[in-house]
């Protein structure tokens, strides 16, 4: 409109301080923690983009900056709790106390069932796909909980809130960071801290393809879903952005999917 004053945007995070773990890919592709941490720039946030694989984040980067964004690479183990707070205290150092954590890090880990799951890889893998999160976010919320305000995104699965998954660790240890969510959102929300949780459905990133995918098993992942349309890393990245910024100010303690409708019915036929 002619002559309106300018609203500033609630998606604005000109200032702020993210953390993303995972932040890079496999090659160029795209994947959620990449997808997120573009977006996140995009929207004005300094973005900490911890990897284990510097070479992902490092493309990452590039990717950011080349849009005129501003980030900085961090190699993590986020399964060491020492590393995760020297990690974070550095991150502050350089950029500021971090307002955003989005929590991403995770791995399909081992096979089988109760009976035969190698319990030495089980172990690895919970501590990767939830102790992490918990350790990074026991390094950001002291400054997050002084400054009254934050935001930490949790990334699951809907295999945390489906059965029939063929591996027991999986959908375990994405069903743990669901209760996780919920259990951090009441403990933080009197400090101002808002923790969310996004269940991506069956989105096709390069953690999916890079492991070989035909185009049958492509076009089925696709149609399971109400909308059957193919998500990718953007979609997942789009919903952390609205979750991480004060346009969800009124929103914590959600278990979000991102998925096309898969959770919410079956398609029907005809």
């Amino acid at each position: 409109m002619s002559g309106a004053q300018a609203v500033p945007s609630a998606f604005a995070m000109d200032g702020k301080v993210a953390v993303v773990t995972g932040a890079g890919s496999r090659a160029d592709g795209i994947g959620n923690g990449r997808a997120a941490s573009i977006l996140l720039a995009r929207h004005g946030a300094k973005v900490a983009l911890i990897d284990e694989n510097t070479d992902w984040a490092n493309e990452t980067l590039k990717m950011i900056e080349a849009e005129g964004g501003s980030a900085k690479v961090y190699k993590c183990d986020v399964t060491d709790e020492a590393a995760c707070q020297t990690t974070v205290a550095q991150i502050t150092k350089d950029l500021g106390a971090p307002d955003i954590l989005v929590n991403n890090v995770g791995i399909g880990g081992p096979n089988g069932t109760a009976l035969d799951v190698d319990i030495a890889a089980w172990n690895q893998a919970m501590a990767v796909n939830v102790t992490s999160m918990v350790l990074m976010s026991r390094a950001c919320l002291p400054g997050m909980t002084e400054r009254g305000s934050g935001s930490i995104v949790n990334i699951a699965s809907v295999a945390g809130i489906l059965g029939g998954h063929p591996k027991l660790l999986y959908p375990t240890s994405k069903g743990a960071v669901v209760q996780m969510t919920r259990a951090m959102a009441t403990h933080h929300g009197r400090d101002g801290v808002r923790v969310n949780c996004i269940c991506p459905g069956m989105v096709y990133t390069p953690m999916v393809y890079t492991r070989g995918m035909d185009d049958n098993l492509r076009e089925s992942r696709k149609n399971r879903s109400l909308l059957q349309v193919e998500g990718s890393g953007w979609d997942v990245g789009h919903a952390v952005a609205y979750l991480a910024s004060d346009a969800a100010r009124w929103v914590t303690g959600v278990i979000l999917p991102v998925d096309a409708g898969a959770t919410a019915g079956r398609h029907r036929e005809g």
